[in-house]
């Protein structure tokens, strides 16, 4: 999900991130009110994210400040119940758990529960990525969603690889 984004031309965006619940359930389980830094090691969303994944994501934002980008974090680690909110949203906004699948993951298999996956806000900073963060081993995973990334480290020398169309064509929701 993006703040202060424009409106996507592509697909239906997952449901907007101002509900009670998610106010409720704050940023101790994941939730980014305002988008931070990939530096703000206070907030749980930043802190909670994978070691390697987080080197990589400040690496590369080092990189990108001498190009005038700055990267920020819509969404980083969640808890299960963030997670679990997420996508009831989803199926209740989108109007079917197979729609809301193509956006939100089950706690069960959320890369962000893991802390494996990182929701980079900006344009700019979703550009520079594009072009430069496989060196860094980042890369985007899912067609439709340009703002998820992911450690590759295997990216640095071979590429990212392929993308999938969307969520439910990853092997990994399947579990």
């Amino acid at each position: 999900m993006s703040y202060s984004e424009p409106a996507r031309t592509t697909a239906p965006v997952a449901p907007p991130s101002s509900s009670v619940v998610r106010h409720a359930l704050g940023p101790a389980h994941g939730a980014v009110p305002e988008p931070l830094t990939v530096f703000d090691d206070e907030a749980p969303a930043v802190a909670n994210l994978d070691p390697d994944l987080l080197a990589a994501l400040r690496r590369a934002a080092t990189d990108a400040a001498d190009d005038g980008v700055e990267f920020f974090v819509n969404s980083g680690w969640r808890s299960p119940e963030y997670q679990r909110q997420l996508l009831r949203e989803a199926v209740e906004s989108l109007g079917s758990a197979e729609e809301a699948a193509r956006w939100v993951a089950s706690p069960d298999t959320s890369a962000h529960v893991a802390g494996e996956a990182v929701d980079i806000g900006r344009f700019e900073a979703r550009s520079w990525l594009s072009a430069h963060g496989a060196a860094y081993g980042l890369c985007q995973v899912y067609r439709n969603e340009d703002w998820h990334y992911e450690l590759r480290p295997e990216a640095v020398e071979h590429g990212c690889p392929p993308m999938y169309p969307d969520p439910s064509h990853d092997p990994r929701m399947r579990r």
